[in-house]
């Protein structure tokens, strides 16, 4: 683990909710694909996000950050970013990441902005030329809460061995609504093949593996941060 001063570059509003914070290390930093920092707010104050970016760019950090005044919790860290010209911050953290050498095909869960972990692991199997079969599915409030969803979109034109699917909480014309453990269940007869990596609220998590238990999923291969924190 790593403690490092690091430079705020940028706060920079990516929809009504999200932000995206680019921070400059001062040294370059090491981190494996889909594993999060914490931001050091105190000593007994130490609050986590997944990083957004590939731990090949070492230069920068990126993180992805749903606030409102409704969510203090993060717009306290938002506020301080924007207020301040340097932070520290604590790295690297979790166990989901990304596990480049299986030959499985994945799928890729996201839950708001549980999509700046899978941001960090599809940048990472792209830069490698991964070509494995891979299935992306993203649950947001709306199309304007899916905030990089022209990058996911761009994604599934370019790449033939990935299959994005958005689904959405509210009625979206031509898309899928409803959960999106709902969307995977039903478009899933089962899940053992696959490694799963999860990202989204707690609760979601804890939905997913249960409903995914029911499809056969293979928890040495399903991936989320939250189980360390579930029983």
């Amino acid at each position: 683990m790593q403690r490092i001063s690091c430079n705020i570059a940028s706060v920079t509003p990516l929809c009504d909710t999200v932000f995206k914070v680019i921070l400059t290390p001062q040294h370059p930093v090491q981190f494996k694909a889909g594993q999060y920092l914490t931001v050091i707010m105190g000593e007994e104050d130490k609050r986590p996000f997944s990083i957004a970016s590939s731990p090949s760019d070492t230069s920068q950090l990126e993180l992805h950050i749903g606030a409102s005044v409704a969510e203090s919790y993060a717009m306290q860290v938002i506020e301080r970013l924007q207020q301040s010209d340097n932070i520290e911050v604590e790295l690297p953290f979790g166990d989901a990441y990304l596990r480049q050498e299986s030959d499985r095909p994945r799928l890729l869960v996201a839950g708001g902005t549980g999509f700046s972990y899978i941001n960090a692991i599809m940048d990472t199997l792209i830069a490698h030329g991964d070509t494995t079969t891979t299935f992306l599915y993203w649950g947001c409030r709306n199309r304007d809460a899916m905030y990089l969803a022209e990058k996911a979109n761009a994604w599934a034109e370019q790449l033939p061995h990935l299959t994005f699917v958005p689904v959405f909480d509210q009625a979206e014309e031509g898309a899928r609504q409803g959960t999106v453990i709902d969307a995977i269940c039903s478009d899933f007869v089962g899940l053992g093949e696959y490694d799963i990596y999860i990202a989204g609220r707690f609760e979601m998590a804890g939905a997913a593996r249960e409903a995914f238990r029911q499809h056969g999923v293979d928890e040495a291969h399903l991936y989320g941060d939250a189980y360390a924190f579930m029983k």
